[in-house]
């Protein structure tokens, strides 16, 4: 399952509202692989963060979970609030975990750069 970071934590925060957070952990349980896209971009509350740490603590050594984030692990106090937290987050993701560091230029970047080439070729 893909989904952004914004809106799986918004469905989490609205299953905890309605007592039915155990119920949708238990939906999410069912994919094998979860996909979370952007986890670094929006700035989250502590009501969004702690449904977060949920997820990847139920997910931890039973699912598959992928995260992409535009920062490194040493500033991911940003996303979880407090170190404590932050600590037990990324241990719980890169112990048994691939870490892929990509360093290039944005592919969005380049694709528009190729766009515009090719606009002004024909112009």
């Amino acid at each position: 399952m893909f989904t952004t970071a914004s809106a799986l934590v918004q469905d989490l925060l609205t299953a905890k509202r309605d007592l039915q957070l155990n119920a949708m952990l238990k939906t999410l349980d069912r994919f094998e692989a979860l996909i979370v896209d952007d986890i670094s971009y929006i700035p989250q509350n502590r009501d969004e963060t702690d449904v977060l740490f949920v997820l990847l603590s139920e997910r931890y050594e039973r699912r598959s979970l992928v995260i992409t984030s535009n920062l490194p692990f040493s500033k991911w106090d940003n996303v979880f609030k407090d170190s404590m937290t932050t600590t037990a987050a990324v241990d719980r993701l890169v112990h048994h975990s691939t870490v892929l560091e990509l360093n290039g230029e944005s592919f969005r970047i380049q694709a528009a750069t190729e766009r515009n080439k090719k606009k002004k070729g024909q112009i």
